[in-house]
């Protein structure tokens, strides 16, 4: 067995990996409030196997059998949650957070089902029957968990603590439901840029404020992905070149050494 050919492997399948979430955050590089994904590495454990139960062995006694190298395992991806540059859009419907926290979306699937997901996306728009929706009709969430309902004849106006006032004597008539959790271990992407808790998550005080005509873009440098994205492409084909050298060296071995 050639251990270099499975180390090689293993490289190039980690590059790939590298390179789909690189991929992603490019793809996104123009996404409100987007956080950029991560991925890690870890070599494999060296120890191949171990001897159980041996009689001949001390008794509840384990010793290695043998060892093994097998080049890299692709680990844990991670989510860069750090706060993405803010931009002005003079539109009184985008609003932006600047600090930990999310705004609280209800999301309905393609069965009618609602479900509580969260986001940092804050280009809102009224929808016909005057609710406060984002860009795919879902509602937005107000302090009790309720739609938001507008008048849409009368100003729109929001405080950085998310109070939304409508009309000449500036009446608050909601306030925007912002959450924060203690450890964003617990969450976990949903898709349509919505963050959902896993079992485990709990809530904190959000310390963020709402900054009306703004909006959060995605927190990741195009130039650095960039970057990185030609970094991953020479390790997959310096891991190929590897495999291609083996490739010669066996069958040199089966052409030329088995004549003799």
């Amino acid at each position: 067995m050639l251990k270099g050919l499975y180390t090689a492997y293993t490289g190039m399948l980690n590059e790939q990996h590298r390179m789909d979430v690189v991929t992603n955050n490019l793809a996104n590089a123009n996404t409100n409030g987007y956080k950029k994904e991560g991925a890690t590495s870890q070599a494999f454990s060296d120890v191949m196997a171990y001897k159980l139960k041996d009689t001949s062995e001390a008794a509840r006694t384990t010793r290695s059998i043998g060892i093994n190298n097998p080049g890299v395992k692709i680990g844990e991806g991670y989510t860069d949650y750090s706060q993405g540059p803010i931009k002005g859009t003079e539109n009184e419907f985008d609003l932006a957070l600047s600090g930990p926290g999310f705004f609280a979306v209800s999301y309905m699937d393609r069965n009618d089902e609602s479900s509580l997901k969260y986001t940092r996306d804050g280009s809102f728009m009224i929808n016909p029957a005057g609710y406060l929706v984002t860009h795919d009709g879902d509602y937005v969430l107000n302090t009790n968990g309720g739609r938001i309902r507008l008048d849409p004849l009368l100003d729109f106006r929001v405080d950085t603590s998310g109070n939304i006032m409508q009309g000449d004597d500036n009446a608050p008539v909601a306030q925007l439901r912002i959450r924060d959790f203690n450890d964003y271990n617990y969450l976990e992407k949903f898709g349509e840029n919505y963050y959902r808790p896993v079992e485990g998550a709990t809530f904190t005080e959000a310390e963020a404020k709402v900054y009306q005509g703004y909006l959060e873009t995605a927190n990741i440098s195009v130039v650095t992905e960039m970057v990185n994205m030609i970094n991953i492409s020479r390790a997959y084909e310096t891991n190929q070149k590897v495999i291609q050298t083996y490739d010669q060296t066996l069958e040199t071995a089966v052409t030329q050494i088995g004549k003799l």
